[in-house]
């Protein structure tokens, strides 16, 4: 169902144009292109696994993990590879096809490397796309990690340049696009996206999804996370995102780029049946599995089968 072609370039005004259309066009438009690209009927499953919780010292205003906020979250060792392969078995039998492992790093320390690619090996193994989220990288650690198989590296850019120092002031926004071209470079694939509800505005949100589709090769995966309020973290009273407001986004997501992999991240657990089924209608095929997804509550395996058997919605299989 996919086509390649040259990524257009958007401004800013004609994304704003998009995303300022009547509901139901909008929709209408991003659901069409949904369609010619990916079967509009199947969902990508993906599990995701803290291989180490807590002790971050960035100061990402929304994470428990950080250092900076007294939320309870007690700091971890890096698991053992034995414990996550046992974790990717259970996630394939469960209907993942592709396993992320993120770490609460800044970015990795080298007496990590070898278990880090001792993870992605065995994990390639049994069949699954793998993913990481380990934070900045340089140069030589992309390498290493594409050498050893690694599909995917996450790293958001969580929200427009503009807004970026409201959120963190521990790194820069440039530092986070130095790493995906780093990723980029080594010959791995990009998902990056970013967090609805951090306080940004409209405007914001559409420069967050600008930036990502003007990058060379945009992501091939997309997440678009609602934020949950951490207790501890700065962002802990945050104005909870209008549902609309936030399909909206997603369809824009959609259009800007139309060959991604859209998923629903963090939040789904207070959004409705009906708001879900929204998303995906408007070009969402991208969902974590599981109860947990790092230290915040998910769905869970029970409400996600029932919600897409109702809606005639079918696990993606692997490529």
């Amino acid at each position: 169902m996919r086509k390649s072609g040259r990524p257009q370039i958007w401004i800013v005004e004609d994304a704003r144009s998009v995303y300022e259309r009547p509901f139901n066009d909008l929709l209408f438009h991003a659901h069409t292109v949904h369609r010619a690209h990916f079967d509009p009927n199947q969902i990508q499953l993906s599990k995701l696994l803290n291989i180490k919780t807590g002790g971050c010292p960035e100061d990402c205003g929304y994470c428990s993990q950080s250092i900076h906020h007294r939320s309870g979250v007690k700091p971890s060792k890096l698991m053992v590879p034995e414990q996550v392969i046992e974790e990717a078995r259970k996630a394939k039998e469960g209907g993942a096809t592709r396993y992320c492992m993120g770490a609460a790093w800044r970015s990795p320390k080298p007496r990590d490397e070898a278990a880090i690619v001792s993870m992605v090996k065995a994990v390639k193994a049994l069949g699954l796309e793998t993913c990481m989220t380990l934070g900045m990288l340089s140069s030589e650690q992309a390498k290493t990690f594409a050498d050893a198989g690694l599909d995917y590296y996450n790293h958001n850019i969580d929200t427009s340049e503009r807004f970026y120092p409201e959120v963190a002031t521990t790194r820069t926004f440039d530092d986070r696009l130095q790493t995906l071209a780093l990723v980029r470079e080594a010959g791995m694939k990009v998902c990056s996206g970013g967090i609805l509800g951090l306080g940004e505005d409209v405007n914001d949100r559409i420069d967050m999804l600008v930036t990502l589709a003007n990058l060379p090769t945009p992501p091939e995966s997309v997440p678009i996370n609602m934020l949950i309020p951490m207790k501890g973290s700065k962002l802990v009273d945050a104005a909870p995102v209008d549902p609309i407001a936030f399909v909206r986004i997603v369809a824009l997501a959609r259009i800007l780029m139309p060959e991604s992999h859209v998923r629903l991240t963090a939040g789904r657990a207070s959004m409705s049946d009906e708001m879900q089924a929204l998303c995906f209608f408007a070009g969402a095929n991208s969902i974590f599995i599981g109860d947990t997804l790092l230290t915040a509550a998910n769905p869970g395996d029970d409400r996600d089968s029932s919600l897409l058997r109702r809606l005639g919605l079918t696990p993606e299989t692997a490529v």
